[in-house]
């Protein structure tokens, strides 16, 4: 098959830099994600049967058939999940994604995002804040306490918030929170205050009483990731807007599920590549150290996979203090990315470096050429359920992934 793999990588990396991503509602997800069932348990990264999934994932989803009312303990989970009745998928297949475990069941909201220029959707769940929270594996009464609040609180409000907002560019906010700070992943104190400053006076409006109005608003102003979720299913719908064009080799999809990390390249359609994750590299809180880590975990990685997230780590050069390391180190990052990448983003750009714009679109020729992985900014969970959100680090995914993925590139299209 003769394919012009030049045309197509300038085919996909445009489409994915003139995606406009904008968060256009909230809503249940049994209602609006396609396919979504109440006995399926959506989760971040590749594919993988309970049997194979990590502490903090199993902590997850022990956390959602809880909040769902299928299971009132961790032992009528595990039966549940060892006999059939509950079935298990990726986000990314979904057309979601979710941080960290990623879990998303039917009944949890989820913000609906638009590609305006392409027309594709995407959904993320809600963002919880930091620490002992169902996304790092948390499932106690605390953490149920706190998610029926969002859900039966918060959710309803922001829904018409939103829909009075009548909608919030995503790629604004970032292009405007990467010349504050910001890099999108990991440090979105920016973004997160600009959506507060969006959202706010819709919010006002719309609760039903001023005690509801503050608490939701302080809520989100405590959450430095407030954002990300929104900014995730941002990052979601840019990527699928490159992904299945014939004779790309572009990586549309990264994500990790505690177990495995997982790459699929556009042109190769919805087909996983695998390796098991690594241990980030980073900074614990006090009682904690790296043999109490998980491998990584999350869809999160879909914001490098779109340009920003340790791929824009010279425009947030203070991210280093929570992820470990010096300034010039998050350049050293950003400039080490470029070698790897097809593109510059158009609308993205680090002021540090002249405006330049941030490097786009992850070429999987270039990966295996040059040796060099792309590199990520990403949370800690701790290794067993229950436990949550023990540091923050760095980490880079397998070469064999992308290894493999050309080789399948190569068979498939003839070299």
């Amino acid at each position: 098959m003769s394919v012009d793999i030049e045309a197509a990588n300038q085919e996909a990396t445009t489409r994915m830099i003139e995606a406009r991503p904008v968060l256009v509602g909230l809503g249940v997800a049994r209602e609006v994600i396609p396919g979504m069932r109440d006995n399926l348990i959506l989760h971040a990264g590749p594919p993988l049967a309970w049997e194979r999934m990590s502490g903090p994932l199993r902590g997850a989803i022990i956390g959602a058939l809880i909040f769902e009312g299928k299971a009132t303990t961790a032992e009528e989970v595990e039966a549940l999940a060892t006999s059939g009745a509950i079935d298990f998928a990726p986000c990314h297949e979904y057309g979601a994604v979710g941080p960290m475990a990623g879990v998303t069941s039917a009944s949890m909201a989820v913000y609906i995002v638009e590609n305006q220029t392409h027309g594709n959707r995407s959904f993320s769940n809600l963002n919880e804040g930091y620490g002992k929270v169902l996304r790092y594996g948390a499932y106690q009464q605390d953490v149920q306490e706190r998610l029926r609040w969002m859900h039966e609180v918060m959710a309803p409000v922001l829904a018409r918030a939103i829909e009075a907002s009548g909608g919030i560019d995503v790629r604004t906010i970032l292009a405007e929170a990467l010349h504050m700070g910001d890099e999108g992943h990991n440090r979105n104190k920016a973004a997160s205050i600009l959506y507060l400053k969006l959202l706010a006076p819709h919010v006002a409006r719309h609760a039903p009483d001023l005690e509801t109005a503050a608490r939701i608003l302080q809520a989100l102003g405590d959450n430095a990731l407030a954002v990300l979720n929104p900014v995730m299913a941002g990052c979601k719908a840019m990527c699928d807007a490159a992904a299945g064009i014939e004779g790309s080799t572009i990586v549309s999809t990264m994500a990790r599920n505690g177990t495995d990390f997982g790459i699929r390249v556009s042109g190769l359609g919805d087909r996983w590549f695998t390796a098991p994750a690594q241990v980030p590299d980073g900074l614990y809180f006090s009682g904690f150290q790296a043999s109490d880590a998980n491998r990584d975990i999350g869809d999160s990685t879909i914001t490098e996979t779109a340009g920003i997230g340790a791929f824009a780590m010279a425009a947030a050069p203070a991210i280093v203090t929570f992820v470990s390391g010096k300034p010039k180190d998050a350049i050293d990052a950003t400039m080490e990315m470029y070698e790897i990448t097809y593109a510059e983003h158009k609308y993205f750009t680090i002021p540090a470096l002249d405006f330049r714009g941030t490097p786009t679109g992850i070429d999987l020729r270039k990966v295996v050429e040059t040796g060099i992985t792309p590199r990520v900014n990403t949370g800690i969970a701790h290794k067993n359920a229950g436990v949550g959100q023990i540091g923050a680090g760095l980490v880079r995914p397998p070469m064999a992934i992308f290894e493999e993925a050309l080789v399948a590139f190569a068979e498939q299209y003839g070299f």
